[in-house]
């Protein structure tokens, strides 16, 4: 190559290098296969204005009940977000210098624009992840950004999100329609008195949003704050909890009132699903022994196997769609648990075994047509060998979308490949975004669309579908499953067919 060449190639690659222009490509994630690429399109234009089902997430309802406005781009980007502080922790960026809160009195960063400047200069890290994709999507399509965040454009992104967050357009309810949010789920304890769900409902707002019933703090009987649960839920039930019996009608007391306040589903987070039917006598024991506080964490993996039976129980006589997120370690570093808390980046996937795990529960009620058990793994390994065959038997269960470390874009994919030829699609439960990032969400569900929508005009490329059952799978996987998973028969749908 001579000097003119190599001269022209260095300027090309200097102009690229410092361009600012954010563009998102038309065909992103479409396979280049002009085959593939051209149905996929197809597809995608038929399902990217459906209606988007949240039905299983971490957004806060108080954010909608107040319908405050976003206090500025860092508190609502940034600080939050454990996909984010997780890969900065990652390369040696400190939490506190991302002000995220501590709980042991470390002082943070408190200047909203030097973290934004932090996060802009090491937006680099991103790169060829899902936060990229997402975060990408948020600021072009939610915030109408046109130049890509660095540490050159930083300040001034940062200015025009502020302004916008502002606007009456940009308050959480206004954003929620803009979404075109048909059903927000959220997630609660079981000792949550659902004050903002109420609120939510009193004020006149059209916006449906649902909540889910989480009991996880209650069954963890070997940890050092379960008796004081036991006490809030014995406050919420109207009467003391001294004895197993008393425990099991509280929860059913419980869910009831989730039920009336609008509620669908149950979801149940466990480091392994282990299921187990205890004699009542020894899950008296197991109870008593926790109200001492002499429960060992083996007592805690046996009555927590038990009580997913009791919940699949309780599911079947009250209806309520049951989920099992499983195979976390949660907060495996100690350092960041003890300064920050929980959900600050520091959980980290397990091998998960499901076939002899959950027999005891399956064959009690998977079976029975009444059950509706969704199950979602971060171990990518079972989804073949395990998963896939489970679903494509058992009548109750259908397999959750990717779940955190696995949604992203060969996730997805990798999911679509190694479930379809046992259990189908019309056994697995369409999507969720499982967000606290409310902003990420129509990011997240477009990724989804897309990557489905590619998945199937692969199908029709190998003949193995024409493009008509294709059109109605890719409504299916985007819309139609988690609206039917979810029992959402009752809620006013949006994008249900003639409407």
């Amino acid at each position: 190559m001579g000097v003119a060449s190599q001269t022209e190639s260095a300027r090309a690659r200097t102009v690229s290098l410092d361009r600012d222009d954010l563009e998102l490509h038309e065909d992103r994630f479409f396979d280049p296969d002009p085959s593939i690429r051209s149905v996929a399109r197809l597809l995608y234009e038929e399902t990217r204005d459906l209606p988007l089902i949240c039905p299983h997430g971490h957004v806060e309802p108080r954010m909608l009940a107040e319908n405050q406005p976003f206090p500025e781009p860092t508190a609502l980007i940034v600080i939050p977000d454990h996909y984010i502080f997780r890969m900065l922790y990652s390369r040696g960026i400190p939490l506190e210098s991302l002000g995220v809160p501590s709980r042991d009195g470390t002082v943070v960063e408190q200047d909203p624009r030097k973290i934004w400047q932090l996060f802009a200069e090491n937006f680099y890290l991103f790169r060829g992840t899902p936060s990229g994709v997402w975060l990408a999507h948020e600021l072009h399509e939610v915030f109408g950004v046109r130049r890509r965040l660095s540490a050159r454009t930083a300040q001034a992104i940062y200015d025009e999100i502020a302004e916008k967050l502002a606007s009456p357009e940009f308050r959480p309810r206004a954003l929620f329609e803009r979404f075109n949010i048909e059903v927000l789920t959220t997630t609660d304890a079981a000792t949550d008195t659902l004050d903002h769900h109420r609120a939510i409902r009193e004020s006149g707002w059209k916006g449906t949003v649902l909540p889910a019933f989480r009991p996880d703090a209650v069954l963890r009987i070997a940890t050092p704050a379960w008796n004081a649960e036991i006490e809030a839920l014995a406050t919420l039930h109207g009467s003391p909890i001294a004895e197993y019996e008393e425990f099991i009608v509280a929860l059913e007391g419980r869910r009831a009132f989730f039920r009336s306040m609008g509620a669908t589903s149950t979801d149940h987070g466990v480091v392994e699903p282990h299921t187990e039917r205890l004699p009542i006598a020894i899950a008296e024991a197991l109870f008593q022994k926790a109200r001492i506080g002499r429960a060992t964490p083996e007592d805690q993996r046996r009555f927590e196997a038990h009580m997913l039976m009791e919940m699949a129980r309780m599911s079947v006589e009250d209806g309520l769609v049951m989920q099992i997120h499983a195979g976390s370690f949660r907060d495996h570093n100690d350092q960041v648990f003890t300064r920050f808390g929980m959900d600050k980046g520091a959980d980290i996937p397990l091998a998960t075994e499901y076939t002899r795990n959950l027999r005891a529960l399956l064959n009690a009620y998977g079976n029975d047509p009444r059950l509706m058990l969704v199950l979602f793994t971060l171990d990518e390994s079972t989804y073949a060998r395990e998963l896939a065959p489970l679903a494509g038997h058992y009548p109750a269960l259908r397999l959750g979308p990717p779940w955190w470390f696995h949604d992203s874009p060969q996730g997805m994919t990798r999911f679509r490949e190694a479930t379809t030829e046992t259990a189908g699609i019309y056994n697995t439960a369409g999507f969720n975004d499982d967000t606290r990032a409310f902003c990420s969400i129509p990011a997240r569900h477009d990724l989804n669309r897309r990557l489905d929508a590619n998945f199937l005009a692969g199908l029709v490329a190998r003949h193995m579908v024409d493009v008509g059952d294709a059109l109605e799978m890719a409504r299916a996987l985007a819309y139609d499953l988690v609206r039917e998973t979810y029992r959402l028969e009752g809620v006013a749908g949006r994008g249900a067919r003639g409407a």
